[in-house]
């Protein structure tokens, strides 16, 4: 069995199939490559043609199985609910005579599709030419039922052409879940007829934070929304595309933009209470007062969203809600005591209730951030876990299923370059912090927090977050988003026994082709940098090295790594240069050591710069003041050395020898 490979060739296919070998010959796919299809799988047939014209530049033809159509070159769509698949699951055959997609199910069918698309060159589209597919037989099925992306539309708004262009990759990745966070303190985006100032107060800011400054304002007026209209017509598009889209209505807390279109829906009664849009970002206090006209107001506005989504599940966030203003409310506080309850997280608790019950009463379950615990969690209640696993493991332990979505693994705002590397090309590149890169994302297991396997039953799936204070145009979500989103794909549908990231990083190098050839505008994966210097020169030390900060890294031209030793220096430590040619010319060397490690910074504080033109005999060329050193070295040198002179208590960073 192969997976991954034919042939010894690696296939851009993410998530790589479970199970895939590889037969004899390939298919000659051209522009009179055929559909032929089982009428239930009408939509799935109309979507391929699609993107197969898109490839070929003319339009295919598809046939309905029933009417024995000869074509000479096919692609059959088929179900079978008999296949021993999960459900979304498929089989996909290709010969020389023609390629086979059978789904457990319609969904089945449909990713046995994008595996299909994914196994066709990047770059097309081909007009005359035909495309070499090796044969293999396939058969695979996803390991979680979620597999999430988040998109935060309330801090930054973004138009409905680009968000259909983002189920299209979602649907690409096998990803079937896209939760759609709609409302925040900085704008609420859905159009409530009920509620008009909801959008026309509540959809708009005076101001944002620019790049390079989250602590200013750019002054400029912020916002938009989208109708029922736009709402219902994306719905259709990624229904279509096997996409369930979750709504978020973030409550009690990150209610500002919908407490300041309708002041009477918070606590009035607490100091200083002047509810806006708000125009920075991080936590702010406004909450929805327990009134019961709150509560009449959220169940109006969630019976239209339920309307507009017919998905099973509805967001009502519940994270980040302080209790300050409860606190301070006498009207609160005469809720907790009518209603029994010991303290404000008590009263969070019994404000979740409530809406879980109204969403009980339209066959809906509750889905929110871990916070809707704080104060006893409702039975039916699904959390999305973004904190830690602890939060994991209460609601399992109560028997709760749970969504993870960790903000250490999972958060595609976090910076994937390191943020000195991603700011040096302009403020632009600003994230809120952290650091996440694609193996670390792929290296997470969602099923990791199930202690038995009746939790790992209720372990759905796994999902990422695009949070979006540092992402004002659609460019720069891509950038967040692309390619770490094929990481959080391989994670979501492959077994975690099967992974393996040296094999998912070939294979990502032909799906990038593809993110290319779309005009997508993603990030290089931050590739862990090779232990090698650059040109092939040989570097040794008698220090020890610290967590990787290889020695190579003190000559490799890249100004992002570092040497970093791992222990104080000694009288005669040494980091010796053994150059790959000798000097042709007379040339400077230069030497910076020290950053932030320590009190001194690791850098060197006494020490000689050495040069050797046959590595027997040195000179000294330069002393080390301030942890710098530079010196002239002559034409023939061979190699330079660095020289401890004095005990030092603390270690030694070398960012890099420069010679010129």
């Amino acid at each position: 069995m192969l997976v991954g490979t034919v042939f010894g060739q690696s296939l851009p296919l993410i998530p790589k199939p479970k199970s895939m070998q590889a037969q004899e010959g390939s298919f000659a796919f051209s522009a009179t490559t055929a559909i032929r299809f089982d009428r239930k799988l009408t939509g799935e047939a109309e979507l391929l043609s699609a993107q197969f014209g898109s490839l070929t530049g003319q339009k295919t033809k598809a046939v309905a199985e029933e009417l024995k159509i000869m074509l000479q070159s096919e692609v059959a769509l088929d179900i079978d609910e008999t296949l021993p698949l999960k459900a979304g699951g498929y089989q996909l055959s290709v010969t020389p005579r023609g390629i086979k997609i059978i789904g457990k199910d319609a969904e089945g069918a449909f990713w046995g599709m994008q595996t299909l698309m994914q196994l066709l060159p990047a770059d097309l589209p081909m007009k005359q030419a035909s495309a070499a597919i090796p044969a293999l037989a396939i058969s695979d099925e996803p390991e979680f039922g979620w597999r999430g992306m988040h998109l935060d539309c309330g801090r930054h708004f973004f138009p409905i052409e680009d968000l259909k262009k983002f189920i299209d990759q979602m649907a690409f990745h096998k990803l079937n879940v896209f939760h759609w966070h709609l409302t925040e303190d900085q704008g609420w985006r859905i159009e409530i007829k009920k509620y008009p100032k909801l959008t026309e107060v509540g959809g708009f800011r005076a101001s944002s934070p620019p790049y390079g400054n989250r602590n200013s304002d750019d002054g400029k007026r912020y916002g938009g929304f989208y109708t029922q209209e736009q709402i219902k017509d994306l719905v259709a598009y990624a229904t279509k595309r096997h996409v369930t889209i979750v709504p978020e209505i973030e409550l009690p807390g990150h209610a500002a933009a919908a407490i300041a279109a309708y002041p009477e829906l918070g606590n009035t009664d607490v100091p200083g209470y002047a509810p806006k849009v708000m125009t920075r970002w991080g936590v702010h206090p406004y909450t929805f007062a327990p009134k019961e006209e709150t509560f009449t107001f959220l169940e109006n506005v969630l019976t239209e969203v339920c309307e507009l989504f017919p998905s099973r599940f509805i967001h009502i966030g519940g994270d980040e809600a302080p209790k300050n203003q409860w606190n301070q409310s006498k009207f609160a506080k005469e809720v907790m005591t009518r209603e029994g309850l010991k303290n404000a997280d008590e009263l969070q608790s019994y404000f979740i209730g409530r809406i879980e019950k109204f969403l009980a009463s339209k066959k809906r379950n509750l889905i929110g951030w871990d916070e809707i615990q704080e104060g006893g969690l409702p039975k039916s209640a699904t959390m999305m876990v973004w904190r830690d696993v602890n939060w994991a493991h209460h609601a399992l332990d109560k028997g709760n299923t749970v969504v993870m979505a960790p903000n250490a693994y999972a958060y595609l705002d976090h910076y994937q370059h390191p943020a000195s590397v991603e700011l040096a090309k302009g403020a632009e590149y600003e994230a809120i912090g952290g650091f996440l890169t694609v193996e670390k994302l792929y290296n997470y297991d969602p099923a990791s927090i199930g202690r038995n396997d009746d939790e790992r039953k209720r372990i759905l799936g796994v999902q990422a977050q695009l949070w979006t204070e540092y992402m004002k145009d659609w460019k720069k979500v891509e950038y967040m988003a692309f390619p770490r989103i094929a990481a959080l794909a391989e994670i979501a549908w492959l077994p975690t026994a099967q992974k393996n990231y040296p094999d998912f990083r070939a294979r990502l190098n032909g799906v990038m082709k593809h993110y290319d050839a779309a005009g997508i505008n993603r990030a290089t994966p931050n590739d862990p940098p090779k232990k090698e210097t650059k040109d092939g020169s040989k570097i040794e030390t008698s220090l020890n090295v610290h967590d990787g900060h290889a020695i190579e890294f003190a000559f490799d031209g890249k100004a992002e790594t570092f040497f970093w030793a791992a222990r104080e220096l000694k009288k005669d430590d040494h980091v010796t240069l053994k150059l790959a040619s000798p000097i042709a010319k007379e040339s400077t060397v230069t030497v910076q050591t020290g950053g932030k490690a320590s009190a001194n910074g690791d850098r060197l504080e006494q020490g000689n710069l050495q040069s050797s033109v046959d590595g027997k005999e040195w000179k000294n060329i330069g002393n080390f003041t301030e942890g710098k050193a530079s010196g002239k070295i002559p034409t023939g040198t061979k190699a330079v050395r660095i020289l401890v002179t004095a005990p030092q208590k603390y270690w030694l960073i070398i960012h890099e020898i420069v010679i010129e």
